[in-house]
């Protein structure tokens, strides 16, 4: 169950998980940068797909911004690996297949399908600033215009 539900305000949770690529990605070597972080459900699904894709297709943008992207699912490293090469995607993908990290973050919570209960990962994104400090939290995210309220969040923070 989720332990706690992450403000804007707060610092961020530490985060070190296996990357794609086989290495792994620490927040903390992002000290000084904005991280975009998002929670999604799973790999080569549509939802998750249209998003990482459009989080990748604007990587530039962010990162001209300042910001990096770094998507999150308890998918394998594996599983990111051919995600990202079957899609072309140009943003780093973390494994938390023990639900640690998403727990931490408030994003491993009760979901429902066809009157069926089960654990899962809420689809959320969290805006961290150059301190670490969680500036903007969307959670249930729908996919639709997302990426495009992420990155105009991004270009306000420095304003």
């Amino acid at each position: 169950m989720a332990e706690d539900m992450l403000e804007t305000g707060q610092p961020a949770p530490a985060v070190r998980l296996p990357a794609d690529g086989g290495d792994e990605l620490d927040l903390k070597d992002f000290a000084g940068k904005i991280v975009v972080l998002f929670f999604y459900p799973k790999d080569d699904t549509s939802g998750c797909t249209k998003e990482a894709v459009g989080f990748s297709e604007r990587v530039e943008e962010f990162n001209a911004a300042g910001a990096e992207v770094i998507g999150l699912s308890k998918d394998s490293v594996k599983s990111h690996d051919k995600f990202k090469a079957k899609h072309d995607l140009k943003i780093r993908l973390l494994s938390d297949e023990d639900c640690s990290t998403c727990a931490r973050f408030g994003v491993w919570v009760e979901k429902s399908m066809y009157g069926r209960k089960y654990m899962g990962i809420e689809r959320s994104t969290f805006l961290i600033d150059r301190t670490g400090t969680i500036r903007k939290v969307w959670r249930k995210v729908k996919v639709p215009g997302h990426v495009d309220a992420v990155l105009e969040a991004v270009k306000l923070l420095d304003t």
